[in-house]
């Protein structure tokens, strides 16, 4: 029954979860680790869920688990990019043009986030991408709302400077 329960409850967020763990670990095979890790803590701790935000739980759990990781390596820095980060597939879109736009941006804005430090890419990630509410990204990451809203604050302004178009180049006659 509790098995049935926690496939019900937790599996349907492993995808969401994968997503954070790539963000964090900035590597797929890492991020698949890090979530296998995190559903056998989860499936052991079950019991400790006692709202229905089991979203938000499993994702403190995610990153509890990648924190554990990185401190038992101690010295050792994060990993490359995600596989495949630069290569987005296309859209079914008619316009070739639009497309190879859209691509370089999502290629600017992936390779702005992977340049933010963890603290603010996290919070980033889990408010934009994963569509989490304050009070969760606080209780994920175990800080006040407060500082939830300053690392938002924080990091929207350092994608935003990054990602601030070039002064064009003055036309010779």
């Amino acid at each position: 029954m509790a098995a049935r329960l926690f496939e019900a409850t937790v599996l349907p967020h492993l995808d969401a979860a994968f997503n954070f763990a790539r963000w964090l670990t900035r590597n797929d095979a890492e991020a698949e680790d890090v979530v296998q890790d995190a559903c056998v803590r989860a499936l052991r701790y079950f019991s400790s869920l006692r709202d229905d935000d089991a979203r938000a739980w499993l994702f403190a759990i995610v990153r509890n688990t990648w924190y554990s990781r990185v401190a038992k390596r101690s010295g050792l820095t994060e990993t490359g990019s995600p596989d495949g980060a630069r290569n987005e597939p296309l859209d079914d879109g008619p316009d070739p043009e639009a497309q190879l736009l859209r691509q370089d941006t999502v290629a600017r804005v992936r390779e702005a986030i992977e340049q933010l430090p963890v603290d603010f890419r996290e919070v980033l990630v889990l408010r934009e991408i994963e569509g989490l509410s304050y009070k969760e990204i606080a209780t994920v990451v175990h800080v006040p709302i407060g500082t939830v809203m300053s690392r938002l604050s924080r990091a929207r302004e350092r994608l935003q400077s990054v990602l601030r178009p070039a002064e064009p180049l003055e036309t010779l006659p």
